[in-house]
């Protein structure tokens, strides 16, 4: 068989099975489960909210009040907010809190692992709840997240992002992908554990913590992990919910371009990941790692079919259905929501920014990861973007 021809199969193959035979495999998959935790709402212990802001004044009085607001006792909680290097009325406005078990902690601008270090440093809690100064949080959430470590074998537990939909922003058309992702979560969640945890809504033993190396670009990988590997569960609580905005227009790559980055920063930190110490390998290597390698695949594809007989009838078609396809993704920014067409044109955008985000990411192999880190803007209402 021609080269060209192996080529192809061979990088088809692999795009079938991250994109289809994955997932049925994952539904498929009913035995060997450890099943949910054992959760207990009525288990309750001391909780330190951790959360680093760097410029936050925008949303912090929003999100100081939803904290000291939620449903889980006060004399059991304590907020404390590392403001990163901030220049505008953030410290001003928690230093407001202070009498209503805020801490402030003022640190030169180091990136969020540096001041997630300095939060780590301080807390007392049993518990370490992490959250961003962006999201708001439903009442209950925290009281959900804790009633999960009533089960001693929990090590972390991550909620339920919301996606809220928004006139513009291209994270309105992430949702299909988020979907996915939610799914896929909750199935690793009952078959043991995940690999990563959502950095808005997440929370974990103190005892398990450590300090992080500071050009870390993705906090809620690289925690959660390291108490995956002294046998502890990671575990997902879709009862435990948070929202989210849709990104201003432009931005949605450079996100997942950083969570991408960060996906590799983690295998390469983590090589066990790849050796049996991992009880979720399979998993992992199906999920998680066919993510960074889907786009090299489909150039391989790309490639062997140019390379294929020029009057091959299959080249022809693939190239059509290739261009097709890339048209849909050009003109979803041009279809105006509410067109059917955009059933189409949304799923080929997002699969295109996606991968172009993921061939970019090696990107943190060769610049410092710090300057790979972009405040993300957001819409928090159709006018009005914030950051």
């Amino acid at each position: 068989m021609d080269f060209s021809y192996m080529l192809l199969i061979g990088s088809a193959a692999g795009i079938v099975y991250t994109l289809a035979g994955y997932p049925w495999l994952l539904t498929r998959r009913r035995r060997r489960t450890r099943g949910p935790a054992a959760k207990d709402l009525a288990f309750q212990t001391t909780v330190t909210v951790v959360m680093a802001v760097h410029n936050g004044e925008s949303m912090i009085r929003q999100k100081l009040d939803t904290l000291l607001g939620l449903d889980y006792p006060a004399h059991l909680m304590d907020i404390i907010v590392v403001s990163d290097g901030s220049t505008d009325r953030t410290e001003e406005i928690v230093a407001e809190f202070a009498d209503q078990r805020v801490r402030l902690l003022v640190v030169p601008r180091g990136g969020k692992a540096a001041a997630l270090n300095h939060g780590l440093a301080a807390a007392t809690g049993e518990v370490i709840f992490f959250t961003d100064v962006r999201q708001p949080l439903e009442r209950s959430c925290l009281r959900h997240l804790v009633a999960n470590f009533a089960d001693p074998a929990v090590g972390a537990v991550t909620g339920e992002m919301v996606l809220r939909r928004g006139d513009n922003g291209e994270q309105a058309d992430m949702d299909l992908y988020w979907r996915y992702e939610i799914w896929a979560r909750k199935r690793h969640s009952e078959i043991d554990s995940l690999f990563n945890t959502t950095g808005c809504i997440y929370a974990m033993r103190r005892s398990l913590t450590a300090p992080l190396p500071p050009d870390t670009l993705t906090d809620d990988a690289v925690m959660p992990l390291r108490a995956f590997f002294r046998g502890y569960r990671v575990i997902f609580d879709p009862a435990a919910i948070a929202y989210d905005y849709p990104a201003v227009p432009g931005t949605e790559f450079q996100r997942r371009f950083r969570t991408l980055a960060g996906l590799w920063q983690v295998h390469a930190r983590f090589p066990e990941l790849f050796t049996a110490r991992n009880r979720m390998r399979f998993h992992f290597l199906s999920h998680k790692l066919t993510r960074l390698t889907l786009p090299w695949l489909l150039l391989l594809f790309l490639i062997a079919t140019i390379a294929l007989p020029p009057h091959s009838r299959l080249r022809a078609g693939l190239l059509i259905a290739a261009g097709f396809w890339m048209i849909l993704s050009v003109a979803n920014g041009s279809v105006p929501p509410g067109w059917r067409i955009r059933r189409l044109t949304s799923p080929a955008q997002t699969f295109f920014v996606l991968n172009v985000a993921a061939l970019c990411s090696v990107a943190v192999f060769f610049v410092p990861p710090t300057r790979l880190w972009k405040q993300t803007r957001v819409q928090t209402s159709a006018e009005t973007p914030a950051a």
